[in-house]
């Protein structure tokens, strides 16, 4: 009901700007065609558009990953994120939840994230692939060329400012690329006309901790050029 009412008003402060327009122009009668109608419709925002998008695609069943999954991993975070981090594909405590980064590689994300000042809930986070590959291998080509228009249409229903790619999977995919992951980082690339970060995949900080100095240069990276973007916001 609140939001008919606020609608309403919409309309009708565009119908008053309208006739002081016509007023000043000189114009004393305006008339109406009497089969005018006015129709109030309720607006999505990006949090429903998301929803019913996840409510679309969950039982998907486009390659043989669908037969061996425990869940749909669709993504996480906030609809109005401003950054999104990209990962490749879900392991075993994600296909058990349901949820992107919920297992160590996902703890240590978190202590990132942390780091640099973000909560988790104020990004968004997904990967390439909803359902987990058998043995955590990586994703095949064909695997990805299904998944990848899902996470597509995430993009574009967030419309974040940046995006972070974490690993070499998820950053070629994206990029179009064979690009070596060390060769793709240290610099922001254009994906869509979004800035995009390539950086190390948690796990793979887990594995190697010799790349945590990397990692860490690049999350700063990250965060500078977030405050770079909302100082010209505000001046907007």
């Amino acid at each position: 009901m609140e939001d008919k009412y606020l609608q309403m008003l919409e309309v009708f402060a565009l119908a008053k700007k309208y006739l002081k327009q016509q007023m000043e122009l000189g114009v004393d009668e305006i008339q109406l065609p009497s089969d005018l109608k006015f129709e109030c419709r309720k607006k999505s925002n990006k949090k429903n558009l998301l929803e019913e998008f996840c409510q679309k695609i969950k039982d998907c069943q486009k390659c043989q990953l669908y037969r061996s999954r425990t869940n749909f991993v669709f993504g996480v975070g906030s609809s109005k994120a401003d950054i999104m981090f990209v990962g490749e594909a879900p392991g075993r405590d994600e296909d058990l939840q349901g949820e992107p980064f919920v297992g160590r590689a996902g703890q240590l994300l978190n202590k990132i994230l942390s780091a640099i000042k973000f909560k988790r809930e104020e990004v968004y986070i997904a990967n390439i692939l909803k359902c987990r590959p058998p043995e955590n291998r990586d994703p095949l080509p064909d695997e990805i060329e299904q998944c990848e228009p899902y996470l597509i249409e995430q993009i574009k229903l967030i419309q974040p400012k940046l995006i972070c790619a974490l690993g070499r999977i998820s950053a070629q995919a994206l990029l179009k690329t064979n690009t070596p992951l060390n060769r793709l980082r240290g610099e922001f690339h254009d994906y869509q006309g979004i800035k995009f970060l390539v950086t190390y995949h948690p796990a793979a900080l887990l594995r190697y901790p010799q790349f945590k100095k990397d990692t860490w240069e690049d999350v700063q990276f990250l965060r500078s050029e977030y405050e770079k973007m909302k100082k010209v916001d505000s001046r907007e």
